[in-house]
This record gives structure tokens, sequence and C-alpha cells, in this order.
């Protein structure tokens, strides 16, 4: 008697199993959450916004570390770099990017491995504009070997236009920002299409195509418009009073910088603003 009350009860227990719906083989709810939190971080590293991107980037580093996931892992380093080198913190930065590149090459994370050289090589043509021949074939190599992340071969080909700028090979940096702008605008990345555009408008202005350069920084605005990016606008009208006051239109660069002093105050971006006010009482 026992033995069949034990039986029964095994059944019961395998037909309650095996009508139960199937558990999921791997959960990604904390590495989604990471994933997003560090899109915000990398939006407001973009607009500017330094100091609110690295306080929220604690709790997304605490997140990624949970998940011990070698991607996030990676992606947070990359980003944390990021900010500390906008913060001057060029040495931390660099740092963090060495630390990126170790745990890429042991993962196996070969594209994001490629994606940390291209930071890297990007900082050291800021810091030392005669390597720009380096730069380029360094990220040309790295660029060469990616497919899958494109938004990273898309910061590759900035960083060539900006060699290619540093090298007064004006035709070739604005072609090579092109590269990257046509990944941001099929991506819908809508502030990385304007700072797009902001370089070919430096590039422009800079081989003296002074008209070029401000339809440039035409399309630049629209851009920021539509993500609403603060910052990005206000560095775009002020580029705008740069332009004419170079060519000596006096009155439409006043406008533009008025027009750039009040889109950073509204937001209390008071270093910005300073920049502007100083250009005002020259």
């Amino acid at each position: 008697m026992k033995i069949q009350i034990i039986f029964f009860l095994m059944v019961l227990v395998f037909v309650g199993c095996s009508s139960a719906p199937k558990r999921p083989a791997e959960i990604f709810t904390n590495r989604n959450t990471a994933e997003t939190r560090l899109g915000d971080v990398n939006r407001e590293t973009d607009r500017g916004n330094y100091e609110k991107a690295i306080e929220m980037l604690g709790e997304v580093r605490r997140l990624v570390v949970s998940t011990d996931d070698p991607r996030l892992l990676i992606q947070e380093g990359l980003a944390r770099g990021n900010i500390l080198y906008s913060l001057d913190q060029k040495v931390e930065a660099r740092s963090v990017w060495e630390d990126a590149l170790k745990e890429a090459e042991v993962s196996g994370e070969k594209e994001l491995a490629s994606a940390v050289k291209i930071y890297l090589a990007r900082s050291r043509l800021f810091e030392d504009p005669n390597s720009a021949n380096e730069v380029k074939t360094t990220v040309n190599r790295e660029i060469s070997s990616m497919r899958k992340e494109r938004q990273f071969i898309a910061l590759g080909w900035i960083v060539i236009g900006l060699a290619e700028k540093e090298l007064g090979r004006w035709t070739d940096g604005e072609n090579a920002i092109k590269r990257a702008l046509a990944i941001h605008e099929n991506d819908n990345y809508l502030e990385q299409a304007a700072y797009a555009w902001y370089l070919i408008a430096s590039i422009r202005n800079s081989a003296g195509q002074h008209n070029q350069a401000l339809e440039a920084l035409q399309r630049a605005i629209a851009f920021d418009r539509r993500a609403e990016n603060t910052y990005g606008l206000g560095m775009d009208w002020r580029a705008v009073g740069d332009i004419h006051r170079r060519i000596g239109n006096q009155r439409e660069s006043t406008a533009a910088y008025n027009r750039a002093l009040e889109i950073f105050r509204s937001m209390d971006l008071s270093a910005e603003a300073d920049t502007v006010e100083a250009r005002l009482a020259r």
C-alpha cells in the first residue's frame, strides 16, 4: 500500500513538472538594465553633463559587476574612461581603458578590443597632433577588422577625419566624417550625427569654406534640436558666432553668441556660458 501511495505522489510531481512552462536557458534582466543605463550615461556624456554622467555610472557599475559579463565590463570601462578624459583626468582615463583592453583580450571580445584601441588612439591624437599619420594607420587597421560594432566603427571614422584635418587634408577629412555620419543617421544616433556635422563645419572653416561651414552648422543644429541636446545647440551657435566674426559679420556674430549664451544659461551650463561671455566682451 505504501509503495502504491509513493508511486502515486511521484506521478503527481512528474505531471506537475511536465506541465510547467520551460524555464529560460539564460536570464538577462540585470544585463539588459545595465546596458540601457549605460546608454543613458553615454547620452549625458555626449551632452556635456559629465558630473551627472559619472554619478549615474556608480549604480551602473554595481549592476555590471554583479553580472560579471565581459562585454558590459568593457563597455562600462569605455564609458568611464571617456568621462574621465572629458574631465581632464587623462592618466586615470588611460588606466581605465587599458584595463578594458585586457578584459577584451582575455575574454576574446576582439571587436571591443579594437574599440578600446580606437579610444586610446583618439586620446593620443588630442595630446600629440603630430601623431596623426600613426593614428590613422592604427584606426584604419582596427575598423577593418570590425563588422558588428557599428557605432565604434563610426567613432573610428571620426578619429580618422580628425587626423586628416590635422594633416590639412580637408576633403579626405570631410569624407571620413561623412562615413561616420552615414552610420549615425541610419541608426538614429541624433547627438552623434549633430557632432559629425559640427566637425564637418570645423574642417570647412579651416579650409576657408566659411559659407559651407555655416551650412554644416545648420545641419548640426537641426539634429541637436531633434535630440533636445542643449549642450550641442549651445556649441553649434557659438561656432556660428565664431565663423561670422572671422568673416567680419559683427551683427550676425553677436546675435549667434547671445543665442548660445541663452541656451547655456537655460540649463545652468555656467562654464560654457562663460566662454561665450568672454567672446562677447572682446
